[in-house]
């Protein structure tokens, strides 16, 4: 089960984010806070900045807070960053505060969708904000990407406006909004951004500000991976697939199992594989059960049928190449009027999600004169274990703005803000997730392809919060992720990693070509609860059961030196149905998964 290959070290075919040349202004070097004023800008010795950035939270300058990490990086390739964070948005004066920005602004709704973060479940307004000082409500406005969109266009019309984050991820093609209880169209099209950056968005990022700082129009740089905008014509020398030929629209038959052969799927139905019986000199029809077709679906591709006795598969159709190929999704007013093509046209971005063999995609707004595509460009390729501990590593103050400070110069008073203080303690160690959930997006943001962080990284990270943030005691809140047992595992060959088009390496059980070795996360966990001035380390990450029974000796460290002695689990464990729906484990794990917490737990007494 576990290759002897370490899969954080496969080498990506990108241009790594060290090997750019530094940006001029260098010279200024870090700011101890990126400027949110021009008074700041002053103490620095800035007559402007390169980059705005706007943003729906306060300012935390913290790893775990998104324009932090994009300030920061744009920070060490050389340009001056400043942030308006929460401005009133009734007039474009707040966002002229810092001046013009010389190359573009950075826009996001913050580390919620501003959606999310303004109503509850029954569409009532909050009375409070987590990533607000003092946990205020109503500092940042509905659709919050948009509103600063259109605003940053008003104060200042020829800056590039380029929009992330997760507001942008994931509304990145037409999309079901439930307050409006309606099919909105692409936020790239709302906004009128002239970029949209998707999922964890350094690397683009860095490419785009180099070339506009080379004063690329932006308008041209349309090749850049995780990137979105309305194409302004029909691209030269690239083929278009409809998307119907990648996904069949219709009633979603039960899952099939994805690691039986075609034989050990067709024998499950009564039949046998076509190809096989051909070879046996059978012959007979095919199974009626939704996944056959009396001819070829569009572009002539004849699909795998499952059949009694059999005939023979014509010969396979030549496919034009993958990186000149993009994907035709149905358009906005066909899926805001049929469900069935909604859900279709959401598979197939499912289904585009691996960097190693995603193609591009593209979705029509409007009709006639008014007529516009959005383009969607492949996800951005992960980020070695050297990029995110360059990454981690920036100079962060891995605290709250000082203007946020109560009258004692404190943040965990009066004018706290909740996000930080939950986070105060704790330490990312890795991104990604290839779980696959149905109810959950990491993997449209994130990615399906675990990145890690290096051990010297994550203890450096540990020492530095032990000495350098207030009120800490000795305790770590989390050593975590998206899930917190992800760190180091994922495929055990780049060659099967990159082509690869299962939604889930554990779904609906442990793909054989997935590494689940724990010992890199054990020696993590060892290592940083022996740090000097050290007490307790926690996980409060959550974790995946049929992944952690595969190692009885982290199920061992996690149980006795790191958890409070209870077992939280989510109420649907218990019932099969809601977690076949979900993907999510089987209550077989579960339930292994119980006897060794209390195993080990009646072994510490």
């Amino acid at each position: 089960m576990n290759a002897p290959v370490d899969v954080s070290f496969f080498p990506r075919a990108a241009k790594p984010l060290s090997s750019y040349k530094p940006y001029w202004a260098k010279r200024f070097g870090a700011a101890p806070f990126l400027p949110t004023s021009r008074a700041e800008m002053d103490a620095l010795g800035w007559d402007s900045c390169d980059v705005v950035l706007v943003t729906g939270d306060a300012y935390v300058d913290h790893p775990s807070f998104g324009m932090a990490v994009i300030g920061r990086v744009l920070e060490s390739q050389g340009f001056r960053v400043g942030i308006i964070a929460q401005p009133d948005w009734q007039s474009s004066e707040p966002f002229k505060a810092l001046g013009k920005p010389n190359l573009f602004w950075g826009v996001t709704a913050g580390n919620m969708d501003s959606m999310i973060n303004r109503y509850t479940a029954d569409r009532k307004i909050r009375s409070d904000d987590a990533y607000t000082p003092g946990d205020v409500g109503g500092k940042r406005p509905d659709r919050a990407a948009i509103v600063y969109s259109q605003r940053c266009r008003e104060a200042y019309k020829d800056v590039p406006i380029v929009l992330g984050g997760i507001e942008g991820s994931l509304r990145r093609i037409a999309h079901y909004d439930y307050w409006s209880d309606k099919v909105r169209r692409s936020i790239v099209v709302d906004s009128k951004c002239d970029l949209l950056l998707y999922g964890n968005a350094e690397r683009a990022l860095v490419e785009v500000a180099h070339r506009l700082a080379r004063r690329e129009p932006v308008e041209e740089i349309t090749d850049v991976r995780g990137t979105a905008f309305v194409a302004r014509s029909a691209p030269e020398d690239w083929f278009e697939l409809d998307s119907t030929e990648v996904d069949r629209p219709g009633r979603v038959e039960a899952h099939l199992n994805p690691y039986q052969t075609t034989s050990e799927q067709a024998a499950s139905r009564g039949g046998v594989c076509e190809a096989e019986a051909s070879e046996k000199g059978g012959t007979g029809g095919p199974i009626s059960d939704g996944l056959t077709t009396d001819g070829p679906i569009k572009g002539g591709v004849q699909p795998i049928r499952f059949i009694r006795e059999a005939g023979r598969v014509s010969a396979a159709v030549a496919r034009p190449p993958r990186e000149r190929t993009v994907i035709r999704l149905p358009s906005y007013e066909q899926v805001k009027s049929d469900p069935v093509l909604y859900a279709h046209a959401n598979r197939v971005l499912h289904l585009e999600t691996n960097p190693g063999n995603a193609r591009a995609l593209v979705q029509a707004h409007g009709e006639g004169a008014t007529a516009r595509d959005v383009w969607i460009n492949p996800p951005p390729i992960p980020l070695t274990t050297a990029e995110m501990d360059l990454v981690f590593d920036l100079p962060y103050a891995r605290s709250p703005h000082p203007r946020y400070a109560d009258a004692q110069g404190r943040h965990d008073g009066e004018t706290k803000i909740p996000a930080w203080e939950m986070i105060r303690f704790s330490v990312n160690i890795m991104r990604g997730c290839f779980g696959g959930c149905t109810f959950c997006s990491i993997t449209e943001h994130e990615g399906r392809i675990i990145q890690s962080r290096s051990e010297d990284s994550i203890v450096r990270e540990v020492e530095e919060m032990r000495d350098k943030v207030q009120g800490f005691t000795g305790v770590v809140s989390d050593l975590g992720g998206p899930t917190a047992n992800m760190y180091r595992l994922g495929c055990s060959s780049p060659a099967i990693e990159a082509a690869c088009r299962k939604p889930s390496c554990v779904y609906p059980g442990i793909c054989q070509n997935l590494t689940t070795n724990h010992n890199p996360l054990i020696s993590i966990y060892k290592h940083v609860r022996t740090l000097p001035g050290i007490k307790k380390v926690l996980i409060g990450s959550g974790l995946r059961y049929d992944l952690a029974v595969k190692s009885p000796a982290y199920v061992k460290e996690l149980v006795q030196h790191h958890v409070g002695g209870y077992l939280k689990i989510a109420p649907e464990h218990t019932e099969e149905g809601p977690l076949s729906k979900m993907m999510k484990p089987g209550i077989g794990s579960y339930d292994r998964f119980k006897q060794l917490f209390e195993q080990f737990s009646e072994e510490a007494g």
